[in-house]
């Protein structure tokens, strides 16, 4: 990785030599992102092939054209609408350049983040470039929007497609249409392009041809010595995942252990950042023994193993494991986004087969009913997936860098584009940031799982109507009758809050639904310490309703739902043994936590 440092100076003067040089480097060092790109090309390593969804977005694209093209009057309305707008930015800058005051045609959101530097008003090229953008951008979400006809999932993709194109072509994201980028530039004579083309020609030999956007420092981030931390081994392993029990940090504990699956889309250890931020620790140091499964990293060997073998070698296993290492036959369970759907699906399986196994189930940010699921719809429908099939079918693996890619794209301004006008327009390196690191290390996923969550839960949403075949076994959650306390965020993109109260309904128990502040990973991820966010709680029985009306009789709490949580599984046990110790003579520690297996790096 770069070594690259910046360098607070007082302004200089221009030196168009020193510039004319440093745009020369810039474009060797370019040529460097270009050599990066080719040579894996060149020896075979990487194909390329059109990418599938490119169809796709032709496909879609067609369908809402077909609408507008279909008939004259409307296409010629569309366009007179349109030579309007830009007839009023004209006049207004012309106005402007009068000397009058002028009302701007259109202003970006007051939370819009790329467009915050002053330049953009004072400036009247710049203002008129934004204005610009943001009214052809305007007009071409209306192309969507006022489509009749084009069906729901259609008018999804197609929205989702103009916003990544809209966001590409922002006037913010090109050195001589952003004035703070185009300032620096000339302020450091071009220097921080040398910079940003260095770390480009990094970060495309670092992803193999492909651009792997760095988005935070490694230093001082790595796994086992500045994050993963809390003390543990790991007591057992299998093909799929490793188990880690953790030392205790209190006398006493209580009396029922606690297992947490998290998803295998990530790593475990999103749970387990900076002691400071970390829930296993918080567990720990709160009386409770916690077990933790962590999944290996597949390759194609494992391509074959199924939705049933991760429920069998995962919590199932680890369950045996538990039993035989502290005695007890149940469990306090909780489950992180997919890993929350498995265990779910595990629940339902044990009610199914009359094994009792656990004592409450915890669910964080999961989804067990996919009607109201979040923006990662718009890349779930037959064909989609059919083409996605094919691609695992010779890989074995779905790459995790293209999982990570769908993720970012859902917050394309902030974890893409973002980052590229900082990294390699402004030449400056991002900052060590543990969630961003935990982020940017993604997993493989066996084709076999990939393929049986996506058609059984996004596609056909099997698992909620109770026709989900899991190990021959059909489920059936209105079976499953232990305490849920359902974790939901409030700005969860991927797991949303209506999706996870709507689902709370199928479970044959009592369930407490509790709503965080903040979104997918921060809701989750929030230490009593920090007292940042917000929680709501709400005794009524929970119904087929809306999240509004369910927030009606709510009640807000400030801070983590971290302690509410607590007190919630004491009530249900409030047992308590003294600390165990770590292993048995049947299971000794096969090594330090946080083990081997989150260690390997796609």
């Amino acid at each position: 990785m770069t070594d690259v440092s910046i360098e607070t100076q007082a302004a200089k003067k221009f030196n168009a030599e020193a510039f004319a040089m440093n745009i020369a480097r810039a474009l060797e060092t370019s040529g460097q992102a270009l050599a990066a790109y080719l040579k894996p090309r060149e020896t075979g390593e990487v194909k390329d092939k059109p990418p599938s969804e490119i169809a796709e977005v032709i496909k879609t694209f067609s369908t809402v054209a077909e609408y507008w093209l279909s008939d004259q009057e409307r296409a010629a309305d569309l366009q007179t609408k349109m030579a309007k707008a830009y007839l009023d930015l004209w006049g207004s800058a012309l106005r402007r350049m009068a000397g009058e005051d002028a009302k701007p045609a259109i202003e970006p959101s007051p939370r819009d983040k790329r467009f915050k530097d002053p330049e953009w008003r004072s400036n009247q090229f710049f203002d008129f470039i934004l204005q610009l953008y943001l009214l052809t951008a305007q007009w071409a979400e209306a192309l969507v929007k006022d489509a009749e006809g084009v069906d729901p999932h259609t008018r999804k993709k197609a929205e989702f497609y103009v916003q990544q194109i809209t966001n590409a072509i922002a006037p913010s994201n090109f050195v001589l249409t952003n004035p703070e980028v185009l300032r620096q530039t000339l302020e450091s004579n071009g220097d921080n392009l040398v910079r940003g083309m260095k770390m480009l020609a990094e970060d495309i030999e670092a992803g193999r041809g492909t651009l792997r956007i760095r988005q935070s420092d490694p230093s001082n981030l790595v796994v086992g010595v500045n994050m993963a931390t809390t003390p543990g081994k790991v007591i057992f392993q299998n093909d799929l995942m490793q188990l880690i029990q953790y030392q205790p940090s209190t006398e006493s504990v209580l009396r029922t252990p606690l297992l947490i699956v998290p998803p295998w889309i990530n790593k475990f250890y999103i749970l387990d950042l900076r002691p400071e931020k970390s829930f296993i620790k918080f567990c720990v140091d709160q009386g409770l023994t916690v077990f933790v499964i962590s999944w290996v990293n597949p390759d194609k060997e494992l391509g074959k193993k199924t939705f049933a073998d991760y429920m069998m070698e995962g919590p199932l296993a680890a369950m045996d494991v538990i039993e035989k290492v502290t005695g007890e036959l149940k469990v306090h369970t909780a489950g992180y986004c997919v890993g929350g759907t498995l265990l779910a699906s595990t629940l339902a399986w044990l009610a199914e087969k009359r094994r009792v196994r656990v004592t409450s189930a915890t669910f964080f940010a999961a989804q067990v009913d996919f009607t109201h699921a979040g923006d990662l719809l718009v890349f779930v429908d037959e064909d989609q997936i059919s083409a996605l099939e094919r691609d695992m079918e010779a890989a074995g693996v779905l790459e995790g860098s293209k999982m990570a890619m769908a993720f970012n794209m859902l917050r394309s301004n902030d974890l893409i584009w973002s980052y590229v006008v900082s990294n390699y327009l402004k030449g400056q390196p991002p900052s060590s940031f543990d969630l961003l690191h935990w982020n940017s290390d993604a997993t493989r996923m066996p084709a076999a799982n990939h393929s049986y969550y996506l058609r059984n839960c996004y596609l056909e949403n099997r698992l909620s109507a109770g026709t989900m075949v899991l190990d021959n076994t059909l489920l059936d959650l209105s079976k499953v009758k232990v305490p849920v306390y359902n974790l939901a965020t409030r700005e969860d993109h991927i797991a949303p809050a209506d999706s996870v109260l709507y689902g709370s309904q199928f479970f044959g128990g009592s369930v407490k639904y509790v709503l965080s502040g903040s979104g997918h990973i921060a809701g989750v991820v929030n230490p009593p310490a920090g007292g940042k966010y917000q929680f709501w709680t709400n005794d009524s029985p929970i119904k087929d309703g809306k999240l509004q009306d369910w927030l009606k009789g709510a009640q807000e709490h400030k801070g983590s739902w971290w302690p509410d949580w607590r007190e919630w599984l004491e009530n249900l046990d409030a047992e308590k043994v003294p600390a165990r110790a770590v292993g048995t003579e049947a299971f000794p520690p096969i090594e330090d936590a946080p083990g081997s297996y989150v260690r390997v790096r796609a």
